[in-house]
């Protein structure tokens, strides 16, 4: 069940990314979470669009836009290496909705936060990680690791 938000300055996303970065970024965290490409999966993957109105973000250097990419996710459902991965997807999907380049690929943070277990309620209850990766292993009809 991950949730992925971006924050950008208002503006700074073509009319065409705009329309899109927000599937697309769902997309990018569920491949990385290792979920299961299902309607019941990609339904779990919240994706919300922050945008900031102009002049409220700035740095010491420059006012050219800084993109903000927060993800939660159940803790240990991604390792270290599924890490890298999402964090250079979901930069090259913002770079890409922003018609920007990789030279500008450091206005992009990524910011990934564990949500420790117990702590993720939906639908009234807690909600635990080992229930998810049943879920998925069913999805999949296999006994592998989700």
């Amino acid at each position: 069940m991950p949730m992925i938000q971006l924050t950008v300055p208002a503006g700074a996303l073509t009319s065409e990314g705009r329309e899109s970065v927000q599937r697309e970024l769902a997309a990018v965290l569920l491949r990385w979470e290792g979920a299961p490409d299902t309607e019941f999966f990609r339904a779990q993957a919240w994706s919300y669009l922050h945008e900031l109105p102009a002049g409220v973000q700035t740095t010491a250097e420059d006012d050219a836009p800084r993109f903000r990419v927060d993800v939660t996710v159940p803790q240990g459902a991604v390792s270290d290496r599924r890490k890298a991965g999402l964090v250079k997807e979901a930069t090259e999907t913002v770079l890409k909705a922003a018609g920007l380049g990789e030279a500008d690929a450091v206005r992009v943070w990524v910011l990934i936060h564990e949500q420790p277990e117990g702590t993720w309620g939906a639908g009234g209850g807690i909600v635990r990680y080992a229930e998810l990766v049943a879920l998925a292993k069913q999805a999949r009809g296999t006994t592998a690791d989700a």
